[in-house]
């Protein structure tokens, strides 16, 4: 019988899963909708079932581990704890519960670790031991392995570099303080940005056209394309605020590369160059052409199940 896991990402409105095989093959995959869930048990009953029925059809598959990459998840403890965009409040012991409905082993850890334990085994990062992976959606979220190990901290919280301040006294974030990496570097803070500049620039711009509830990342990118002057000055910031991060965790692990992913990333050049151009401006001199600035290895369609896959790949090869 062939081996698989089972890589599961749970989000705010949707939860993805497929079984995966050691080279990051995925042989089944399906969803079903976080909302419809309020209660953590009926999750957990439909989620095991699905995984069950996947099985069911692939009489050829042996199922030896879950992965899960879930928000605020906690590795150490295989929880989910007070995620502010899910219906289950407090603290959820989702290892034990699913492991009670199947029975191998389970590891849970947030969706940025997810990510940058896939590039690990299945990406970019195969052949590295010190990377950072930020992951550029509607917030920052990161990945950190140092000398090839993950890097979970005291807590089981650590890496929360989109939670680090840049600017004292800046943007509010969702988490309650002004100034956050986030606010600025990630698809939402590039559309905070061009609202902001709009409002002081009288310039013409494809952007006035569009209702601010309907900016995205991808339209600015494509103003951008056809060098819509706003555009570019709201790119130009960004990448420079999301430099200056990365510039600060440089100096902090020294990383072989860091690989951008999610919305923002999808910009390509037009976000990559102008950051790697400011960090090799602003890096401290010992650091200089030192770090790669990296696409993400894995498509961005499979990428949450190969990461959470990747996750429980790590621990069973361990």
């Amino acid at each position: 019988m062939k081996e698989v896991v089972a890589g599961i990402d749970i989000g705010g409105t949707n939860t993805v899963f497929g079984l995966v095989d050691k080279t990051g093959k995925i042989s089944a995959d399906s969803s079903l909708k976080t909302i419809d869930y309020p209660e953590i048990k009926d999750f957990v009953l439909s989620l095991s079932s699905a995984i069950k029925k996947l099985l069911a059809k692939k009489p050829a598959l042996k199922l030896v581990g879950i992965g899960i990459g879930a928000p605020n998840a906690n590795y150490h403890k295989g929880t989910i704890e007070l995620a502010p965009n899910l219906a289950w409040k407090g603290i959820v012991p989702l290892a034990d519960l699913i492991r009670k409905k199947i029975d191998v082993p389970v590891k849970v850890t947030n969706d940025a670790n997810a990510a940058a334990m896939g590039e690990m085994i299945f990406g970019g990062a195969k052949k590295m031991k010190d990377f950072i992976v930020l992951t550029l959606g509607t917030g920052l979220g990161s990945g950190i392995v140092i000398n090839g190990q993950m890097v979970y901290g005291h807590t089981g919280f650590a890496g929360e570099l989109g939670h680090t301040i840049i600017v004292p006294g800046g943007r509010d974030c969702g988490c309650g303080r002004h100034g956050c990496y986030e606010t600025y570097a990630s698809a939402s803070g590039l559309v905070r940005t061009v609202l902001y500049i709009l409002s002081e620039m009288r310039e013409d711009s494809i952007l006035r056209n569009i209702p601010p509830s309907e900016l995205t990342a991808k339209k600015i990118a494509a103003a951008a394309a056809k060098k819509d002057r706003i555009a570019l000055e709201a790119m130009d910031y960004t990448a420079e605020r999301l430099a200056f991060g990365i510039i600060n965790a440089i100096g902090f692990s020294s990383p072989e590369a860091v690989f951008l992913f999610g919305g923002l990333a999808q910009a390509g050049d037009m976000l990559f160059n102008p950051v790697r151009k400011y960090v090799e401006m602003n890096v401290q001199p010992i650091f200089k052409g030192t770090v790669k600035i990296l696409p993400s290895g894995i498509s961005e369609s499979n990428a949450a199940v190969l990461g959470a896959a990747a996750l429980i790949w790590n621990e069973l090869i361990k």
